[in-house]
């Protein structure tokens, strides 16, 4: 894309970290696909690329954030380490940590994804199980790194998670192809807030669009009222995305660099999911269909433009993945 067009923005974010960054992160996280899937286009009604950040070993984009701090602990220390994960970045910071001889721990619900709880335990992280959802694995997490005297390694809060983040954003404006707007999933809001922040300042007329579920919509509504919104509790199958308790610094930040923010539903994600495996053949957890789920939520909107949409993770639980994409057609494929 190449606009080069400089902005001067006030985040959190460094434009100068962020390019330095691409050498620190190991490059199986780098350089990832990006390309037009002309076989989605007639279902969407417009022209769409995808930016596939699923092709690594933790198979999400996380892996670009925990590269940063696990090689800054490598260094510095100390050589212990605490997160609270949803599944992806527990995966990420325990492939991250295992390569410099860190301990990692990492706190999770019970209702987490089996199959990243599995993959945590597998790349040698201590794993923790908590009753409740991610903001009472968050307070454990916490706790955890008071007790011990460790780093506590927060999403979206930690600056790593949204530099490491925003590496996608330099490849998206190193490309030669020009496009409209950038669609990104929104939870806690490393993701958008680092992809955001490069667009904003390095090509600030493509749009970028923040997409949640609507059984998790506090850092949307968060957003559209300019302040902490909390919500009680969430009820979606995108546990990647599912907090409740926005923090105010990455607030700031999305409301400097979000053009806007929708709340999609769940029939809308689960369509997204199948429409991605029937047209494009990938498998999509259901926070990595957000993007798709607002093509198909409000297609006026994005007619005649050309759209780019992070798939952001592929960790699924094969039986629940089954049950929503083919739900009619009974056991195996």
């Amino acid at each position: 894309m190449s606009l080069r067009c400089s902005v001067v923005l006030t985040t959190r974010l460094d434009t100068a970290r962020i390019q330095a960054a691409r050498r620190i992160i190991d490059p199986v996280f780098l350089h990832t696909p990006l390309y037009r899937c002309e076989s989605l286009e007639p279902e969407l009604g417009c022209a769409v690329s995808i930016k596939l950040e699923t092709a690594n070993p933790v198979r999400s984009f996380k892996g670009r954030g925990t590269e940063l701090v696990a090689s800054r602990l490598a260094e510095v220390g100390p050589p212990a380490v605490v997160c609270a994960s949803a599944g992806n970045l527990g995966q990420a910071l325990a492939w991250s940590g295992r390569g410099r001889g860190l301990d990692v721990t990492v706190v999770a619900t019970r209702h987490a994804t089996v199959a990243k709880l599995d993959r945590i335990r597998a790349l040698g992280a201590t794993l923790e199980l908590v009753d409740g959802d991610h903001e009472l694995a968050r307070d454990r997490a916490a706790a955890i790194a008071r007790q011990r005297g460790i780093r506590l390694f927060e999403d979206s809060l930690d600056i790593e998670t949204c530099e490491g983040a925003a590496t996608i954003g330099l490849e998206l404006v190193d490309d030669p192809q020009s496009f409209d707007t950038v669609l990104v999933a929104l939870g806690g809001g490393a993701l958008a807030t680092g992809v955001g922040h490069v667009l904003k300042e390095l090509a600030p007329d493509v749009e970028v669009l923040c997409v949640q579920p609507l059984g998790a919509p506090a850092m949307t509504r968060s957003w559209h009222q300019r302040r902490v919104v909390t919500t009680e509790s969430t009820n979606t199958i995108a546990d990647g995305v599912a907090g409740r308790r926005p923090i105010p610094a990455v607030l700031d930040d999305l409301l400097v660099v979000a053009d806007d923010a929708v709340l999609v539903r769940e029939t809308s994600i689960i369509a997204g999911m199948r429409l991605l495996l029937d047209h494009a053949g990938l498998v999509a957890e259901p926070s990595a269909a957000l993007g798709i789920a607002a093509l198909l939520e409000d297609p006026d909107r994005f007619a005649g433009r050309h759209v780019v949409t992070v798939v952001c993770g592929s960790n699924v639980d094969a039986t629940a993945y089954h049950r929503w994409v083919r739900p009619t057609r009974g056991r195996g494929w």
